[in-house]
């Protein structure tokens, strides 16, 4: 069947906000644990939601964390977000010839939106599902099955792609076709060990995958 939608994850895949990421998280941590954490250690905190990863640290101050994290991330936004080579014009190119395109994410609308009118991809994307809409996030497929709802598409006809394992699961758990980033902060050998259907050196990698030039 051939693929007709394209569902894509925000950090680290569309936008490049690491830096954003890391330092938020660093930031919130020293805030609890002076002098404890260094930037290697944020690594596997990117991917899951800011309530797992602070579960996992002190579940008693769970939603005090992620206040601190968010007021942080916010107030940086738009300093430390970045664009990653050929992502606007493939997204343009994409939606100009016809192909339905949404993100699925695990952050809340807010800072969605935030990332979106920045880089001016807002303008592109049909469905936007965040961590708000949904009771399970990726790499659960409950969020990518909604996207595909909304845009009236089966996973059959649909490629994920993302820059974490909780893309690529959440993309075969739903039954679609997944492409790792080789630009995920984690590595290029860290998500091609995740085995997704296709591995994207630059976004625009994605044009011949999607029979468009």
């Amino acid at each position: 069947m051939k693929i007709n939608t394209l569902l894509f994850d925000l950090d680290g895949t569309l936008i490049n906000t690491n830096d954003l990421i890391i330092e938020s998280f660093l930031h919130t941590l020293h805030t609890y644990y002076p002098d404890q954490y260094v930037r290697e250690d944020i690594l596997p905190f990117i991917g899951p939601t800011l309530y797992d990863t602070f579960s996992t640290i002190n579940p008693e101050k769970v939603e005090e964390m992620i206040t601190v994290y968010r007021k942080f991330n916010h107030e940086q936004h738009d300093v430390l977000v970045t664009e990653y080579e050929t992502v606007f014009e493939t997204v343009k190119a994409l939606k100009e010839q016809g192909f339905k395109l949404g993100i699925v994410t695990t952050k809340i609308r807010d800072t969605v939106n935030m990332g979106l009118k920045l880089t001016k991809l807002d303008q592109f994307f049909d469905v936007v599902v965040t961590l708000d809409d949904v009771e399970n996030a990726k790499p659960h497929p409950e969020p990518v099955l909604k996207a595909l709802k909304q845009l009236g598409s089966s996973p059959e006809e649909a490629i994920m792609v993302g820059d974490n394992h909780h893309d690529i699961e959440a993309g075969k758990n739903a039954g679609t076709k997944t492409a790792g980033v080789s630009w995920s902060v984690k590595g290029r050998e860290y998500i091609t060990s995740y085995k997704p259907d296709y591995i994207l050196e630059k976004m625009s990698d994605l044009l011949p995958i999607v029979g468009e030039k």
